[in-house]
């Protein structure tokens, strides 16, 4: 399919950041909205992108967007929605933290806390609650996944079944308008399973870009958690979802 100067400029861009802004994308190439709405439609069409709301993110649906740029996209999401999903979580508590770049924000917001145990198969989220003297820190061991510092295989869950947490933080890749939690690697989703198991409540945290987008394997369901942290109102269908089910919705 042909694609335009400009709308070659702006598969480029999405490749560099994983994902764009309609507004952003109108004030950066003078010109309006609707243009570039189109330009949108066209590369989704071509299967190049994925339409999320108010923009668009590179198509990807049996493969994760790189790590460095999932972790520029929605960064200003990502941290209030680490802010506020730290703000639930008490000193003197224990928990799982697991792969993602929206959980290392909530690892971020609990820099300052005092005498948690973190459990966690992010090597980033290890680092970053290193620098808390106040904290514990359990690596949980297992293969290495170089492109993110994510750990996986048998002795992570093995390690994982070790505990039984006051709190689970998790990610995922995706979120289906059936509720199905979904993500890339069935070795992480594994992990994520057996963290769902040994927590007692359980919090997501995802932006809204996780929303509509496809993603080959099931962790579960959005009523195996209490609570989801993101940065949009939620769809109505997956807003009713969470009502039958008593999850909480926390937004900024």
């Amino acid at each position: 399919m042909h694609l335009t100067p400009r709308q070659q400029k702006i598969l480029e861009a999405v490749r560099n950041t994983g994902r764009v802004a309609v507004e952003e994308l109108a004030d950066s190439f003078a010109v309006t909205p609707q243009t570039i709405r189109r330009d949108l439609n066209h590369l989704c069409d071509a299967g190049q992108l994925t339409r999320v709301h108010g923009g668009a993110v590179l198509h990807s649906g049996v493969a994760n967007t790189a790590y460095a740029a999932r972790k520029n996209m929605s960064r200003e999401a990502k941290e209030n929605i680490g802010r506020i999903c730290a703000a639930e979580i008490p000193d003197d508590a224990s928990l799982f933290i697991n792969i993602g770049t929206t959980t290392e924000a909530v690892a971020e917001a609990l820099r300052g806390r005092r005498d948690l145990l973190v459990i966690t198969n992010n090597l980033n989220v290890a680092n970053i609650m290193a620098t808390n003297p106040d904290c514990g820190v359990m690596v949980t061991g297992g293969m290495l996944r170089r492109s993110d510092g994510g750990l996986v295989g048998e002795s992570t869950l093995d390690a994982v079944r070790q505990f039984k947490a006051d709190y689970a933080i998790i990610g995922v890749s995706a979120i289906d308008e059936d509720g199905s939690l979904l993500d890339f690697d069935y070795r992480e989703v594994r992990v994520a399973q057996a963290i769902i198991a040994n927590a007692r409540k359980v919090f997501l945290v995802a932006d809204a870009s996780k929303l509509n987008r496809p993603a080959p394997v099931r962790i579960g369901h959005i009523s195996d958690i209490d609570a989801l942290f993101t940065d949009q109102p939620l769809p109505d269908v997956l807003a009713r979802i969470c009502r039958d089910h008593d999850v909480r919705v926390r937004i900024p």
